[in-house]
């Protein structure tokens, strides 16, 4: 089955976009596919490379093996799937320019985005609908070796990576609730996990806690931080400091998962649209919709609970098929 494209989409009058995709993960341009295909010709400003809070493809650029992608029974890799994305986006007729946001002016619509100077006296572009979908980024320790090791032993997703990691001894980083979820889930697999945390007990749920504690396969280093890891290629080990007392050991582990919390890529939006007390954007129900009229949000951005690219991406369908209906419903273009 497909989904035929409106027969009479509004136009873009006056120099002012249909459609601005702010973000080019699997939401954002899963979000751009739709609108191209109901000829409404959205510009996707997909980020800079240089920025880690705004890489064009998302975090799925940092993946290598994606093996629970539907479609694809052999696994693929995390850029090869957003080239496909995006090539699928631009054969519909999606505009891509690989640039960064610096400010928005969501009072209208319609609506304006700045790129390049953000003190220019007028916006870069004008649109009568935005669709946010500039994700969120994992924290990290800070250490030089996670950017060459990401992905090679060292991940951020127990969903996503745990399989690899079968009857391996592996460790996770955090004290938090989803520390506990991702040492718990990785049990799975592993045939020990190590929990690192910096102090001498849990910050998470006593459920959680609960439920790690009664894991025979999750063991506890407790006042330990992470200071080095190990491996050029591929993780062979992790370098640990004894907070109390200053002695550093070498954890012999094969794979290493942080858990210290996300942080999604809203402070462009402060002030303008609601946030949670986390920093995620909020959605009406059932609905990609902001409180802003003809503002749109899928994706990570929005997502604090599932935060993954399938799920992403249908959030990023119903995005442009929101704000499709909005425009023809509101007389736009």
């Amino acid at each position: 089955m497909t989904d035929a494209p409106m027969t009479n989409p509004p136009q873009a009058e006056q120099g002012i976009h249909n459609v601005i995709i702010i973000g080019s993960g699997p939401a954002g341009l899963t979000a751009a596919i739709y609108s191209a295909r109901a000829n409404l010709a959205p510009l996707v400003i997909e980020g800079e490379p240089s920025s880690t809070s705004d890489q064009p493809g998302g975090q799925l650029m940092l993946t290598t093996d994606v093996e629970n992608y539907p479609g694809f029974p052999d696994g693929v890799m995390g850029p090869e799937l957003m080239i496909k994305f995006r090539e699928q986006a631009q054969r519909f007729g999606a505009e891509m320019l690989t640039d960064k946001v610096t400010r928005v002016d969501l009072s209208g619509p319609p609506h304006g985005v700045w790129v390049g100077d953000p003190e220019a006296p007028k916006p870069t572009y004008r649109a009568w609908a935005v669709i946010v979908s500039t994700g969120a980024q994992s924290l990290m320790l800070g250490l030089e070796a996670e950017e060459r090791l990401i992905g090679h032993g060292l991940s951020t997703c127990a969903t996503c990576d745990g399989f690899f990691f079968r009857d391996q001894h592996i460790a996770v980083v955090g004290g938090g609730d989803s520390a506990m979820e991702e040492a718990t889930f990785l049990t799975r697999f592993a045939s020990k996990v190590t929990v690192i945390h910096r102090r001498d007990e849990l910050r998470a749920s006593k459920i959680m806690q609960d439920r790690a504690f009664a894991n025979d396969r999750i063991e506890f280093l407790w006042n330990n931080v992470v200071t080095d890891i190990q491996g050029e290629e591929k993780l062979t080990g992790v370098e640990v400091q004894n907070t109390a007392t200053g002695e550093t050991s070498v954890l012999d582990v094969t794979g290493l998962f942080i858990a210290i919390g996300h942080r999604p890529n809203t402070d462009l939006f402060e002030g303008q649209l609601k946030r949670k007390e986390n920093g995620y954007l909020v959605t009406e129900p059932d609905s990609s919709h902001t409180e802003v009229e003809g503002v749109f949000a899928c994706g990570d951005v929005q997502d604090d609970f599932y935060r993954q690219a399938v799920t992403a991406a249908g959030s990023g369908c119903m995005a442009a098929i929101d704000a499709e209906r909005w425009l023809e419903s509101a007389g736009h273009g």
